[in-house]
């Protein structure tokens, strides 16, 4: 029995930045809508975030607030590479670098895709993202190849946890690269989980697996408590190629 029909929340004007209601509230159809309303001030998307919460809308449309369950992850360390993107990353044609682009980052994954012109990275968004990024909380992944962005992807860093929030590619395989090259890196500095919110064909291709939301939140207490290693995020490093993988040996 999945118990009497739920509605989303009302985050009301003023309301702490904090109050969200458990996620166990959250709608079944659609799948994990939790709260309606609210804004997206620094406190309250890292207090979402903490709770396995985060912001996804349109335009013309209030914030809304979501909680899937199951839960899209992939694990630092083993994200699946297969032989052809083993050549690419063998290769080093691109470069991978951190920080050095965010705006650009955001607005490649914020253009249209080959299956829709529509984005969820709303202005507000955009804004409220790039205010966490001057902040030290969101974070850009990049690829670069003879002094052009390739690629990248962005996301928010809390203690262990890397909360992955959009990825684009303006050149071949560029966004699977920066996955494979960010996933050793956070394997390196023990994070525990990449948060990819919902599933996609690519994702699963590249070994994201599915877990229960009651799972999901209880990793993210523990990673979310422990200090984020130093240096870690630092602008303009060049991250190492991940020779770890078998596929690459």
């Amino acid at each position: 029995m999945n118990g009497p029909p739920r509605g989303p929340y009302i985050i009301v004007p003023g309301a702490p930045p904090d109050q969200f209601p458990a996620t166990e509230m959250a709608m079944h159809e659609p799948d994990g809508l939790l709260a309606i309303g609210g804004d997206l001030s620094e406190a309250r998307l890292l207090a979402a975030y903490q709770r396995g919460i985060f912001p996804w809308y349109s335009d013309g449309e209030p914030i809304l607030w979501w909680t899937p369950d199951p839960r899209c992850v992939l694990i630092p360390g083993e994200v699946h590479v297969s032989r052809r993107l083993a050549r690419t990353l063998r290769s080093e044609r691109y470069e991978i670098r951190l920080n050095t682009a965010f705006e650009q980052v955001l607005l490649g994954c914020a253009g249209p895709r080959s299956y829709t012109n529509e984005t969820w990275i709303t202005g507000p968004m955009a804004k409220a993202y790039g205010a966490l990024h001057q902040r030290g909380h969101a974070h850009s992944i990049e690829a670069w190849r003879d002094g052009e962005l390739a690629g990248g992807l962005y996301g928010v860093a809390i203690g262990r946890a890397f909360f992955g929030e959009s990825m684009f590619s303006a050149q071949r395989d560029a966004s699977k690269v920066v996955l494979a090259y960010l996933s050793a890196w956070l394997e390196n500095h023990e994070f525990g989980l990449i948060d990819c919110q919902v599933a996609s064909s690519h994702l699963m291709s590249m070994g994201a697996t599915l877990i229960p939301r009651s799972e999901f939140n209880q990793r993210l207490r523990q990673l979310t408590m422990q200090s984020s290693p130093e240096g870690v995020w630092t602008r303009g490093q060049r991250l190492p190629c991940p020779a770890r993988h078998r596929a690459l040996q």
